[in-house]
């Protein structure tokens, strides 16, 4: 029984983590609940979850608000590549203040187990193949505000590692390649593919559908995550965390969704938001060596399940009575 302290708990990864620490452990989710996937599902209200609204630029109140925790998962952040465009000034303040703020209050209030801080594998830059933990990274170019996102959460990861090192903080650094599944919010390939398919909409995709990912459903993801709560050769370290084998081109996965759930979706391309990432794979050797992770859902699978939560919540708001989704044949 331990007190986990979730910044951007309400948000799509955090509430699969709930679901795991939730019957053994106590939970302070602390969000400002700018995206809510917590409030619609059967965790809302649970009695091991405490839940604080407040924003991880406010250092005070978060202080405040993680007296008392064990560990710290911080998943407080702006995503997105339609968000970040929009306001990269908020997205470097939350990013980089905001992550500072997390770090300041961990050693304040002596978190003695874990502060696990989520980065992104956008710090490798636009052509990232088999990366490595300690691989290169990118800033990109100044004034593309598509690298604003990713060199707030490197500057993130700079200064928890030195928060490690300085301060013995027990910090583990995590870098999720491309998670998908059920209860996600706001942008995403995967989500936007599947909630066109089933509604035999079409499905745009910006740039020539070259672009090359990794997709990491998310209780695989999860799974890596438990195992850095867990394994105390997880801390000082930063973990790739992806499925190496989920790797598909853009317009293979609009192609693939619609081929799975038998949608008639046609696909459109059209110009690019912005500067854009060719290839994204990573290297899990590290994941696989330190903490025995291996992913396990396939992209098929994965979709499946996708689309079945993404049709039932659908339903849900509509007040439609339930419809499953089947594999097409």
């Amino acid at each position: 029984m331990k007190t986990y302290f979730v910044t951007g708990g309400a948000g799509f990864i955090a509430n699969t983590i709930l679901r795991r620490l939730v019957n053994e452990n106590k939970i302070v989710v602390y969000d400002n609940f700018s995206r809510d996937t917590l409030t619609r599902s059967d965790l809302n209200g649970h009695p091991n979850i405490k839940v604080i609204r407040g924003d991880v630029l406010d250092a005070p109140h978060l202080t405040e608000s993680m007296a008392g925790a064990d560990a710290v998962i911080h998943t407080a952040g702006i995503a997105g590549i339609d968000t970040v465009l929009k306001d990269p000034v908020r997205t470097m303040h939350v990013n980089m203040i905001g992550t500072a703020n997390m770090l300041q209050a961990a050693q304040k209030n002596k978190i003695s187990h874990r502060v696990v801080d989520f980065s992104t594998s956008e710090v490798f830059g636009p052509m990232a193949y088999n990366s490595a933990e300690n691989d290169q990274t990118v800033a990109g170019s100044a004034g593309e505000a598509r690298w604003t996102y990713a060199v707030s959460k490197l500057a993130g990861e700079h200064l928890a590692k030195s928060y490690f090192h300085q301060h013995k903080l027990p910090v583990v650094v995590v870098r999720p390649f491309n998670v998908y599944g059920p209860g996600q919010t706001g942008e995403g390939a995967m989500q936007i593919f599947i909630k066109k398919a089933l509604r035999h909409e079409e499905i745009q995709i910006h740039g020539d559908g070259s672009q090359i990912r990794a997709w990491c459903y998310v209780n695989d993801f999860v799974d890596a995550i438990m195992c850095c709560l867990t394994n105390p050769l997880a801390v000082g370290e930063t973990f790739n965390i992806g499925n190496a084998r989920a790797v598909i081109t853009i317009l293979g996965l609009a192609q693939t969704v619609c081929r799975v759930l038998g949608s008639r979706s046609e696909i459109k391309f059209v110009d690019p938001l912005s500067a854009d990432v060719a290839i994204r794979i990573p290297s899990v050797r590290k994941s696989q060596e330190l903490l025995n992770f291996k992913a396990q859902v396939d992209l098929v699978e994965g979709i499946l399940k996708t689309a079945e939560w993404v049709q039932a919540d659908e339903n849900a708001r509509n007040g439609a009575a339930p419809v499953g989704v089947r594999k097409a044949g």
